[in-house]
């Protein structure tokens, strides 16, 4: 069974990033986090929703 949230460590895995400050700097950018309680969880579709919404074309 695959899961559609991830807690925060398995959404850092998932965006290939090692810092809980970066994590936090797109949550504070934007990226939507779902509180139950003391659960806290994101969705896979909103990471890629998000990444999706900050892609760039950087011209040299």
């Amino acid at each position: 069974m695959t899961t559609n949230f991830f807690n925060y460590k398995d959404a850092m895995k998932y965006l290939g990033i090692k810092s809980p400050i970066t994590l936090r700097n797109y949550i504070n950018q934007g990226l939507p986090v779902i509180e139950i309680g003391n659960s806290k969880k994101i969705s896979k579709d909103s990471i890629d929703e998000f990444m999706k919404e900050h892609q760039k074309v950087i011209s040299k």
